[in-house]
This record gives C-alpha cells, sequence and structure tokens, in this order.
C-alpha cells in the first residue's frame, strides 16, 4: 500500500500531482470536440490517438489490480477510459460513414482483440509475481511506443518551421506529468511506472526546446502569408474595376503574360481603323488601287 500510506508521504504526494496533471491533459481535446459538435462535424480529424489513450488507461488499471497496491493508477486511469470513451462516442456521432468504420475496426483490433489477448496470455502462462513482471513489461514497451508518437510532430514543425501543430501548454503539462509519474514510481520502487517516464521527461523537454527555438518564425510566416492575401485582394479588385494596376500579380509568382497580352492588344489596336477618317483614308486608298488595275 505504497501508494496511499502515510509512511511514504511523498510517495503520495506526487500520485496526488500526478492524478491532477493527467487530468488536466485528458481534457486538453476538449475545445476540439466543442468544435465538433458546434460544426456537427470532425472536419479530418483522426480517431487514433483518443483510441490509443482508451487502451493505454485500459491496460494501466489491469496492471493496477494485478499489483494490487496502485490506487492512484486506478483512479486516473478510470477517469481516463470515461472521458477517451466519451471522446471517440462523439466521434462516432458526427464523423462520416468511412471513419466510423475505421474507428470501429480499430476498436475491436485493438481494445477488444489485443487487450483481450494480453489478459489471457498473463492469465494463463504467467503465475504470481512473474505475471507483474510480464504484464509491467508490456505496460512498459507500449508507454515508449506512445513517448515515440510525436516525433513525427516534431519532424513536421522542423520541416514547416511552425510550431502551430505543436502547442507549448500540452508539451509543458506532459513534462511535468511525466516528472510526477517518474518520482511516483521512484518512490514506490515500482520500475515499471518510472522507466517510461524518463523518456517522457526527455521527449517534453525537447518539444519545449524546438518552440522555443522555432516560435519566433511562426509569426514572420504569419506576416508574409496576410501580406500575401491583402496584395491578392488588391489585385482582385483592381481587375473587377479594369484598372491596369497588374503588377501585384507578378510580385506573387504568377506568370508575367499580362504585359504581353497587353502589347499585342496595343499593336492591333494600332492597324484598327478608330475614327471617321482613318475610314475615309482607307476607302480613298481602295479607289486608287482599283483604278491602277483598270488601267
Amino acid at each position: 500500500m505504497a501508494g496511499l500510506s502515510l509512511d511514504h508521504p511523498w510517495a503520495f504526494t506526487f500520485g496526488i500531482l500526478g492524478n491532477i496533471i493527467s487530468f488536466m491533459v485528458y481534457l486538453a481535446p476538449l475545445p476540439t470536440f466543442y468544435r465538433v459538435y458546434k460544426k456537427k462535424s470532425t472536419e479530418g480529424f483522426q480517431s487514433v490517438p483518443y483510441v490509443v489513450a482508451l487502451f493505454s488507461a485500459m491496460l494501466w488499471i489491469y496492471y493496477a489490480f494485478i499489483k494490487a497496491d496502485a490506487y492512484l493508477l486506478v483512479t486516473i486511469n478510470s477517469i481516463g477510459c470515461v472521458i477517451e470513451t466519451m471522446y471517440i462516442v462523439m466521434y462516432l456521432s458526427y464523423a462520416p460513414k468511412k471513419a466510423r468504420i475505421f474507428t470501429a475496426q480499430v476498436l475491436l483490433l485493438l481494445n477488444v482483440g489485443l487487450f483481450g489477448l494480453i489478459v489471457l496470455v498473463t492469465l494463463m502462462v504467467a503465475k504470481g509475481p512473474e505475471r507483474v513482471h510480464v504484464l509491467g513489461w508490456v505496460c512498459v514497451s507500449f508507454s515508449i511506443s506512445v513517448f515515440v508518437a510525436p516525433l513525427s510532430i516534431i519532424r513536421l514543425v522542423i520541416r514547416t518551421k511552425s510550431v502551430e501543430f505543436m502547442p507549448f501548454w500540452l508539451s509543458f503539462f506532459l513534462t511535468m506529468s511525466a516528472i510526477a509519474w517518474f518520482s511516483y514510481g521512484l518512490l514506490t520502487k515500482d520500475i515499471y511506472v518510472a522507466l517510461p517516464n524518463i523518456l517522457g521527461f526527455i521527449f517534453g523537454v525537447v518539444q519545449m526546446g524546438i518552440y522555443i527555438a522555432y516560435k519566433g518564425t511562426e509569426k514572420v510566416a504569419y506576416d508574409h502569408q496576410k501580406v500575401a492575401e491583402h496584395i491578392i485582394t488588391i489585385t482582385k479588385v483592381g481587375t473587377s474595376e479594369r484598372t491596369s494596376e497588374v503588377h501585384p500579380i507578378d510580385v506573387i509568382g504568377s506568370p508575367a503574360v499580362h504585359g504581353e497580352e497587353n502589347a499585342d492588344k496595343e499593336g492591333q489596336e494600332r492597324h484598327e481603323p478608330t475614327n471617321d477618317g482613318d475610314m475615309e483614308n482607307m476607302e480613298g486608298q481602295k479607289e486608287i488601287e482599283m483604278n491602277q488595275l483598270e488601267v
């Protein structure tokens, strides 16, 4: 009962702190699902992160029950199961048919098939303390794979030089959560809780460092985009009013063919009659040519 015993006040303190921070992390997608509810559409959002989070919570609850003295793991992961289930239900309510089918397939494969297989193997094959060790390493392996997942986001930030896809506060709270749970695992001598959170802390610090490094470039890119949109707007207005201000089109990268077309039109206008005098001169010239033919 190390997790709740007053003989281990620091373990209890870090466990409670981990529960609070993890609860805040679970609530992070609320703005996304509020927008889904308002627009009655998932807008291309993926359901896989929420299905994986549900699977992770289920796995840690099973581990806590097998270990029998990790109640602080049970509390937060039970809350996580409820929250992630609500997210998935809302997603299934507003997602298109193809996305709903895919989500159902992932749920059956991961949360029913794989989780059932893990339970079956650990109950049938492993016995006594060995069961805790086997399940513990399964939890560690899966947690490491979850922590490695943000590498794709880091690569995207470096490639686009924009931190739009990596909110700072989410990275910050994930790092704080890793510190709290590492301390809890260390103080309760639970290597399976402490070990993956070392990697979680490292990745959290890296993400915050990259955010700070590329934060300034996001504003620059945003300002250039606004300038480009402003130029396009002015150009469209000028075109609708038949003005000759077409230079911004060439500035933003459009082919510079408008000047050639205008030159061709001007050349055609110089060869076409524009008034009555020109018409008389042409008719007089034709009469002279006819007379020469008759002679």
